[in-house]
């Protein structure tokens, strides 16, 4: 892991601090229903204030599709902020992205004072990452600090484009995704174990084959595990298969054989009769899945088993449900593999995505070492690519 300079090794007494963060909040009526992400930024705006720099902020909010959209500026995530910063001398928005009156607002910010501009992706040159946007959104700091790593696997221009005309550095949040994710696949306590579900082996096929290079279990749930099972030779009945990835399965199990590397999959299943909470269910042997009967969930002897494995790890990644957890009868699975990260003593790091917000349903976040604010970003990165938001950092 290349080591990246972070806030920490600037002296921001009398600088402006051009801060890429992910505001990316939900809103409802023009009210924000979650700021959790508003939050996790608090820990690096307030040491930039309290070490003498002036903070502009900028981020995206929805997919306004390179226009104006007034039900996605940041308005609402600038009155939260002040609501959540009071010891900030001001907390100011602008109704631009960049420009004159932007770069004015810039100029005139005293230390103590946060400028938040207005939605990046209002701008069509943001996801085109144009060199004459991040020149312009350059002008606005005197360092550049990237604490999004929401946005880090893409290459726009707030993200990656700004990082070549100042100096450009770690925020906090940044700094402990890395650690965490990085930390964990490059140089694990052991043994190492990850669990990955979903719906499709497809989206998960190249983090499937990196981590099989590094972990000592891979234990595998919801919808992917049935194209496994297919490809075993058993009969999935109605369940949700991926046909056409039953040859990328074959070779992924030959693969973690010729490793040594333990994949587990269900021996019991969570079958209905229709794709409903209201269907009729029960739980079976994965080799006697009925004709129009889907598998919805993992069983409970599933579920101990892998329990067992996450108890001994002293690594456990996890990304992805293990059933369809949105469906209170078939969210026992996800439910009970959360419930063993959090009893696990080990590291644990959950890497985005639906697994986050199964853990926060069920009040159990707290217990989990890391829960990474980027699913996409985070999926990459398990993969083992390099993510170009990243890669802009200066190294130590």
């Amino acid at each position: 892991m290349v080591a990246k300079k972070t806030i920490r090794d600037i002296d921001w007494i009398g600088k402006r601090a051009l801060v890429r963060v992910d505001f990316n909040v939900p809103l409802e009526n023009g009210q924000i229903t979650d700021d959790t992400r508003i939050r996790a930024a608090l820990p690096t705006i307030r040491y930039l204030l309290e070490h003498g720099a002036a903070v502009v902020l900028m981020s995206h909010l929805g997919r306004p599709k390179n226009k104006v959209v007034e039900s996605m500026r940041l308005a609402p995530t600038v009155a939260r902020l002040a609501e959540l910063l009071p010891e900030a001398k001001a907390v100011k928005g602008t109704q631009a992205t960049t420009g004159p009156s932007v770069e004015a607002a810039s100029r005139d910010l005293r230390p103590g004072e946060v400028l938040v501009i207005e939605n990046t992706r209002f701008d069509a040159r943001e996801e085109a990452n144009d060199e004459s946007m991040a020149r312009e959104l350059a002008r606005l700091g005197d360092v550049y600090v990237n604490d999004a790593f929401g946005s880090a696997h893409r290459a726009h221009a707030s993200t990656e484009g700004v990082a070549r005309f100042l100096p450009a550095v770690a925020g906090f949040l940044m700094e402990a995704e890395l650690a965490a994710l990085q930390g964990a696949l490059e140089n694990p306590a052991r043994p190492f174990v990850t669990i990955i579900g979903g719906a499709k082996i497809s989206d998960k096929i190249g983090v499937i084959e990196n981590l099989l290079g590094k972990v000592d279990a891979l234990l595998i749930g919801g919808g992917m595990a049935n194209t496994f099972l297919l490809a075993q030779g058993y009969d999935m009945g109605d369940s949700l298969v991926e046909r056409d990835s039953v040859a990328t399965a074959k070779a992924m199990l030959e693969l973690a054989a010729g490793r040594g590397v333990k994949l587990l999959l269900p021996t019991d299943v969570v079958i209905a009769d229709a794709f409903s909470p209201d269907a009729n269910r029960q739980v079976v042997p994965v080799n006697a899945i009925p004709a129009g009967w889907r598998a919805l969930d993992i069983g409970p002897e599933t579920v101990s088993a892998y329990a067992e494995v996450i108890a001994g790890a002293q690594t456990v990644i996890w990304n992805g449900p293990m059933g369809v957890f949105e469906m209170a009868p078939f969210a026992e699975g996800t439910r009970a593999i959360a419930q063993a990260m959090a009893a696990c003593s080990g590291m644990t790091v959950i890497g985005g995505g639906d697994s986050v917000a199964a853990v926060e349903q069920m009040g159990l976040a707290e217990k989990i070492r890391h829960i990474s604010t980027g699913g996409g970003a985070s999926l990459e990165l398990l993969e083992g690519k390099e993510l170009p938001g990243v890669a802009a950092l200066n190294d130590r």
